[in-house]
């Protein structure tokens, strides 16, 4: 489509970097598509509505597939939430490209269910672009697991005081290995690195913000060692162990989520 397009949405939280891979993740289809009509949901069939919002019934044109499954049809239909415009009013779509993260209803050709009731996005450069990277990052090769919990946390006090080390073992949906380890030195700030093969020393890396391999530990690591997972009975070294999850948690931030 050319020309310049006037997103008619009303203001809506921006999307985060964990909003486009849980989207994404989840998705069995996403696409870019063209709205060619819609009609407002009467508010008695809407349960859920967040204040702000609408709910649409949107007959859409498939402009393009991102990820997922190579037989999508040119037509499709598809139930939506999307904020009011700022007059109040449901906002007008009609023409406008919009990227959509759902999947196939099973028996109903073409109709699609979304994977959030607003997990619809204006498609401008910005967000086709990162639905694009995050869409690669899942795909490659050596992209990170899921993680499904701690198997088991370890932390051995050093010669010096104040050194120690600590390893957290992650078990994952697939089965590949993922480590945690956190040093500590006398005197110097902890250091913290992630492996994800079998091979664990002290040169792995804490991940970069707002990179998958973040995304599965900030979004997929419990919020406190469970207590089974500790392999020492000594107070000392299963507290030492505790403060080093949580600085681990907190080096790598929260999981920010906008799109519900």
């Amino acid at each position: 489509m050319s020309g310049t397009q006037t997103n008619t949405l009303g203001v809506a939280p921006s999307p985060t970097y964990a909003d486009y891979v849980g989207l994404s993740d989840a998705a069995g289809v996403v696409a870019i598509v063209q709205v060619a009509k819609q009609a407002v949901v009467e508010p008695e069939r809407s349960p859920g509505l967040a204040r702000g919002y609408v709910r649409l019934y949107i007959e859409a044109q498939t402009e393009a597939l991102i990820s997922g499954q190579d037989g999508l049809g040119g037509s499709l239909v598809f139930v939506a939430d999307v904020p009011l415009a700022p007059n109040g009013k449901p906002p007008k779509l009609k023409k406008q490209r919009m990227i959509i993260f759902a999947d196939p209803v099973p028996g109903s050709a073409g109709t699609l269910q979304l994977v959030r009731p607003s997990a619809i996005l204006p498609a401008t450069p910005e967000t086709e672009a990162q639905t694009r990277a995050v869409a690669t990052a899942l795909v490659a090769p050596d992209a990170p697991p899921k993680l499904t919990g701690i198997r088991d946390a370890i932390s051995v006090a050093g010669n010096l005081a104040g050194e120690a080390e600590t390893q957290m073992f992650v078990d994952t949906n697939s089965g590949a290995p993922v480590s945690l380890t956190v040093i500590r030195r006398p005197n110097m700030t902890p250091e913290w690195g992630v492996s994800w093969s079998e091979i664990v020393d002290q040169s792995v890396k804490a991940p970069a913000p707002q990179t998958l391999q973040w995304y599965r530990l900030a979004c997929g690591l419990p919020r406190e060692l469970p207590q089974d997972a500790y392999l020492q009975a000594d107070r000392a070294s299963r507290a030492r162990a505790s403060e080093d999850y949580a600085f681990i948690l907190q080096q790598l931030g929260p999981c920010t989520r906008t799109i519900e």
